[in-house]
């Protein structure tokens, strides 16, 4: 039997739990908490627009059950109404259906990191995507961090990603709420310090992360210098009499 058969029956035996809210940042908090909670897999989040996103896990029934009953509680202190369930062995066919067979294939075989693996991770969402821009714009301007991705989840929701140490992405997620307030509306926040493997490959990466970052050459000073040169010798050519070939 392969390691990839042994891995598949492994998981025959096992359960799925489901908790759902409307807030990306809200649910990546309550996934990084039922992670820490109990001896589970993250399988993935599926969003069905008007901000209702839900995180999937998956394990002994006993970890699930303590997994979402730990989720349910932390989407409590959020301000959050969640919903739940936990699914006892599952058929295939629920399985098939359900938009975590790729992912239940990358946990057989093992799956990669990005570049920006075991950094502390900083979620800020808004309504309105101006105000997301404002605020990645002005975090990424106040501390050393990476914006990661941006993830969008219906309602006018729109959450950015950022990445650095703990200490860099707590100084950036307090200068972009300010920011996202002042444009528009801050719906939410979360920092997480140490996610786990899991979290981190769920999480959406721009593909500059998983790839080599692409690099931009920006001769600003040469460009301006070209322009001014421009600029100066401007009069002189509207002076330039054209020839009448006629």
């Amino acid at each position: 039997m392969t390691g990839q058969e042994q891995t598949q029956n492994q998981w025959r035996d096992t359960a799925l739990g489901l908790v759902s809210t409307q807030s990306f940042p809200a649910i990546v908090g309550i996934a990084d908490t039922m992670l820490k909670s109990a001896s589970v897999a993250l399988i993935g989040y599926e969003k069905i627009g008007g901000g209702y996103c839900t995180a999937i896990v998956r394990g002994r029934t006993a970890d699930v059950r303590l997994a979402v009953q730990s989720g349910v509680e932390m989407a409590e202190q959020f301000g959050q109404r969640a919903t739940s369930l936990v699914v006892p062995r599952p058929l295939p066919n629920l399985e098939a259906v359900l938009p975590i067979s790729g992912r239940l294939s990358q946990l057989a075989q093992g799956g990669g990191n990005s570049q920006l693996s075991h950094l502390a991770v900083g979620l800020l969402e808004t309504r309105g995507f101006p105000a997301m821009v404002g605020a990645a714009d002005a975090m990424l301007k106040s501390a050393d961090v990476h914006l990661a991705a941006h993830e969008k989840i219906g309602s006018g929701l729109c959450t950015a990603i950022i990445r650095g140490t703990v200490a860099n992405v707590a100084v950036a997620v307090d200068v972009g709420m300010h920011e996202a307030e002042r444009i528009g509306e801050l719906t939410a926040v979360m920092v997480i310090p140490r996610p786990l493997d899991d979290l981190e490959q769920t999480l959406p990466i721009a593909s500059c992360w998983i790839e080599k970052p692409m690099e931009i050459p920006l001769k600003i000073e040469e460009k301006v210098q070209e322009t001014e040169e421009l600029l100066i010798a401007l009069p002189d050519l509207q002076q330039l009499q054209i020839p009448d070939d006629r």
